[in-house]
């Protein structure tokens, strides 16, 4: 990717939370930016409109990436608005908090076919029609540390994650295409806050280095790097964005 190429980048489920941060920070870098959604369109129209408002290039495209033909008619209509993709971030996520006595097998089939289904599926279709030299970043969480109680299956897929990173590194690697992985820690958006109290907030904030939950733009700078000309020379990597948290 030449660094006076700006291709297309697509970010998952980029209507609200950290994947809108991530929208909004590529789209100030210049890029223009697919704004996917699977069913939440007013926000997502509001993400665009941002963009749009403060001089960046953005469309707002409804697909589930659980589901190939959506997928592959995410990709189309974002070279159909904008050119070639050249950039892939893979954010578009689904957590269910429940014991493992209490989790279904439908909560388990939601949570895998969102979180590990729909990013195997991006990847494929990433290999098949990213750009020579592009990036492509995937959202994982940092459950590396002490396991939390509840998010079994969601730990479990994002932890899957990461190994498709570094598989998908190597196998394309020899077109210059890098591929990483962002572990968020507790961030301030609406899937990390609901039903926390304030108690268990500050709780999450004591556990990490800086004292404080994230921000969806702390993760997205580290997104915007990776995805940059200046991130060349990294990839297969698994990096922390999560102010230390253990």
């Amino acid at each position: 990717m030449s660094p006076t190429t700006l291709p297309t980048a697509i970010v998952t489920g980029s209507s609200r939370g950290i994947g809108a941060g991530i929208a909004r920070q590529l789209a100030a870098d210049g890029y223009p930016v697919v704004v996917n959604y699977a069913g939440r369109r007013a926000e997502a129209e509001a993400v665009v409109t941002y963009i749009t408002e403060n001089g960046g290039r953005a469309v707002a495209v409804q697909a589930n990436v659980s589901q190939t033909a959506d997928i592959a008619r995410l990709f189309e209509e974002a070279e159909a608005a904008f050119g070639p993709v050249g950039i892939v971030v893979n954010n578009a996520g689904l957590a269910v908090r429940k014991a493992f006595a209490e989790f279904t097998e439908e909560d388990y089939d939601a949570v895998m076919e969102t979180n590990l289904k729909g990013v195997f599926l991006m990847l494929r279709e990433a290999a098949r029609r990213l750009v020579n030299g592009g990036r492509i970043v995937n959202v994982s969480a940092s459950f590396q540390g002490a396991p939390i109680p509840g998010y079994g299956p969601y730990a479990a897929s994002k932890m899957a994650i990461e190994k498709l990173t570094e598989v998908a590194a190597v196998e394309l690697g020899s077109r210059e295409i890098t591929v990483n992985a962002v572990r968020p820690g507790p961030t301030r958006t609406d899937l990390f806050m609901h039903g926390k109290s304030d108690e268990l907030v500050q709780h999450f904030a004591k556990q990490a280095a800086l004292g404080r939950i994230g921000e969806p733009e702390d993760v997205a700078h580290v997104v915007s790097f990776l995805a940059s000309p200046k991130a060349a020379w990294v990839t297969g990597q698994i990096i922390g964005a999560n102010g230390g948290y253990w």
